[in-house]
């Protein structure tokens, strides 16, 4: 996809989330582990949503969290997440609730040299075949497969 590579310690299967911060704060913590990003923009994201509403929301299903890279960000990265119960956000301006079960949890250094990694992830996106079996898996393994099979 490009030179950021998606690793087994950047995968993760959830059974669910108490809310959408808790989902966000789970998505990104394999980055924080790693020290690819900071407590801070951790933070980050989750005001910009309090404050923006659910913009994360790209694709049926799909959020992708994130936050501009001054807020914390110390090197590149993305992780998955998929939970197996769905995660709710707040109303956006269409007042309508909506919910994403796949968390692509992107950390960019700067505004241009993630525009790969986009390119990838939205090959991902338009496969409907890969999200389908991405919402049918049980295991981080099988999340793990299928990002390999498809990669």
């Amino acid at each position: 996809m490009s030179e950021i590579q998606l690793t087994s310690d950047l995968i993760q299967w959830k059974d669910g989330a108490a809310d959408w911060e808790e989902a966000i704060r789970e998505s990104a913590a394999p980055l924080l582990q790693q020290g690819n990003i900071a407590e801070s923009y951790i933070d980050a994201m989750v005001e910009n949503i309090r404050t923006l509403g659910p913009y994360i929301l790209i694709a049926p299903n799909v959020a992708l969290p994130h936050a501009r890279p001054e807020m914390g960000v110390s090197e590149a990265g993305i992780a998955l997440t998929v939970f197996n119960e769905d995660v709710a956000f707040p109303a956006g301006h269409d007042n309508k609730t909506q919910t994403a079960r796949i968390f692509i949890c992107l950390a960019a250094v700067d505004s241009d040299s993630h525009l790969s990694l986009l390119q990838g992830i939205s090959q991902w996106i338009d496969n409907s075949e890969l999200l389908n079996r991405l919402l049918e898996a049980s295991s981080k393994d099988e999340v793990e497969d299928l990002i390999n099979q498809y990669s």
